[in-house]
């Protein structure tokens, strides 16, 4: 028999919810200088559509972020979006481990913790838009709204 493709967390909430997406993989190290840009240019796709997931400590509690790879997340913008006063990105080992995913993979979707979860607003404006499906080398591609409904995120100016 066999062995069925094992997905990522991530695709497996988006196949469960029903949810349309795509999958996109591509062949960008996770440590080469201006990683974001270079992934849309592998992926075809103008930066303002591909989003990194951040994981910050906002008020001393874990919170998602979800800004453009063209740009830095406002961790001002950040705090007061999630309620609190002060925000930090948090280190890397808490993110991977409170998330589920290792850096340079880490997808707001499927997350093995679930956290208040802030999407830029530039999403929005979008039909479509990139976010990793959970594993180094593959985005997925899905509506804006489906990830603020899956991730229950609430959407604000946080970018930089």
């Amino acid at each position: 028999m066999a062995k069925k493709a094992a997905g990522t967390p991530a695709t497996v909430l988006l196949s469960a919810e029903k949810v349309p997406h795509e999958l996109h993989p591509y062949d960008v190290s996770p440590e080469a200088p201006n990683y974001g840009a270079l992934v849309a240019e592998a992926l075809g796709v103008p930066p303002e559509s591909l989003f990194k997931t951040l994981i910050a400590e906002v008020d001393g509690a874990l919170t998602v972020a979800v800004v453009p790879v063209a740009g830095e997340v406002d961790l001002k913008a950040l705090a007061g979006a999630a309620g609190g006063k002060r925000a930090t990105l948090a280190d890397r080992a808490a993110a991977e481990r409170s998330s589920g995913y290792v850096r340079g993979g880490i997808s707001p979707l499927g997350q093995r913790r679930r956290l208040p979860t802030v999407i830029d607003d530039s999403a929005l404006e979008l039909p479509r838009m990139y976010v990793s499906a959970g594993r180094r080398g593959l985005q997925v591609s899905l509506a804006p709204e489906d990830l603020v409904r899956l991730t229950g995120a609430h959407t604000a100016r946080i970018r930089g």
